[in-house]
């Protein structure tokens, strides 16, 4: 058997929370993490008609992409969608959990799902994320520099782009003298000690600074370890919204679109006036991303999809790329696919499924 907070660490391995957005709500939204999963129902949003869905497929775990609670609630009477949902999932002792941006901002997320749909290669951030990335620098013996430099590699110290293990370490003295409350690895109390040293530094994702911590302390000789952390402002090329891609051949404006209509589902697409010109660099940005118009300029794009975009918006494209709106579920269609497919191959034997509601709002006639 296994338990709901199982299967949530494993959505955390998918899509860490630490990289949602700070406006967001996700993670485990409704629930108790202790109880025995019997099932799990991924959806694209927890409506009260797929929480009934859940009831009747006997899944007490609803995994969803929006969250179906977003902001604070000060009563809960059923008054609308959202509170009908919760009080239905509550009673019925079913957990909901979101992943939204956290998902979004994963370089194998909503993104790269939008441009594998479409079948781009080359792909890369579009907006990568900012202060995201800081460096641990510390200071010890030649002896303990291997141990603990892995130590840190392991705790996921390290990792830049397409490389691990990356660190710089640089010999030099150290000094040091013990009161009568120290215990020195090296010396003795009182002692002027002066030793060769290797300063080691690592850069690493800022959310797992406890475990880094936590692994320096356990794996320094010292007493007294001394460390120094800084926020970087280096950019996380790996972590962040939208996406750019590129197809093999260009294509026409026209062609472009109806290609893109067929390969998203989409039943209408809204776009800015064509250029004349053939599209083979393509910024996507899954969701609302109209605030994405001018990454999508600057990273030389010639067509920007996305969804939610305004009646003035359109101007923003400046004739310098096709700016088209696909729907903003159906910039998003194929995320709870992966989702799905991602938990299959984690946990075998166990009912995942997909829902099989429309939880679109939005109609075409």
């Amino acid at each position: 058997m296994i338990k709901i907070k199982e299967i949530l660490s494993l959505l955390e391995e998918m899509a860490p929370l630490a990289y949602a957005e700070d406006f967001d709500n996700v993670g485990l939204l409704v629930g108790d993490p202790k109880t025995e999963a019997t099932g799990v129902l991924v959806c694209h949003d927890a409506l009260e008609s797929v929480i009934d869905e859940a009831i009747d497929k006997k899944c007490n775990l609803v995994v969803c992409f929006h969250p179906i609670l977003f902001s604070g609630l000060k009563k809960i009477t059923g008054k609308n969608y959202v509170e009908r949902s919760i009080i239905k999932a509550i009673k019925n002792d079913i957990a909901i959990y979101a992943v939204h941006t956290a998902l979004d901002n994963h370089q194998y997320g909503v993104n790269k799902i939008f441009c594998d749909a479409l079948g781009l290669s080359n792909t890369k951030i579009l907006i990568p994320k900012q202060n995201f990335i800081r460096k641990l620098i510390t200071y010890t013996i030649p002896e303990n520099a291997a141990k603990l430099r892995n130590a840190l590699f392991e705790a996921g110290a390290g990792n830049i782009g397409n490389y691990e293990d990356c660190s710089f370490n640089s010999p030099g003295i150290g000094t040091y003298m013990g009161n009568e409350n120290s215990n020195p690895e090296i010396g003795e109390r009182f002692e002027f000690v002066e030793n060769e040293e290797i300063k080691i530094e690592v850069t690493f994702e800022k959310y797992l600074e406890s475990k880094i911590l936590k692994a320096l302390f356990k794996n320094h000789v010292y007493e007294e370890v001394a460390y120094e952390i800084y926020d970087l402002q280096n950019s996380h090329q790996n972590i962040g919204l939208g996406m750019t891609g590129e197809f093999e051949n260009p294509m026409p404006e026209k062609e472009f679109l109806l290609f893109v209509k067929d390969k998203m589902q989409a039943e209408g697409i809204r776009h800015s006036a064509f250029l004349g010109k053939s599209i083979k660099k393509v910024a996507v940005l899954g969701g609302s991303g109209s605030y994405a118009i001018k990454n999508a300029i600057q990273s030389g794009a010639d067509a920007f999809l996305t969804a939610d975009l305004k009646y003035h918006q359109f101007y923003e494209a400046e004739n310098q790329l096709l700016l088209a709106d696909i729907g903003h579920f159906e910039s998003e269609r194929y995320t709870k696919n992966y989702i799905v497919d991602f938990l299959r191959k984690k946990i075998l034997n166990f009912a995942i499924i997909l829902s099989e509601e429309n939880t679109n709002p939005v109609k075409y006639l």
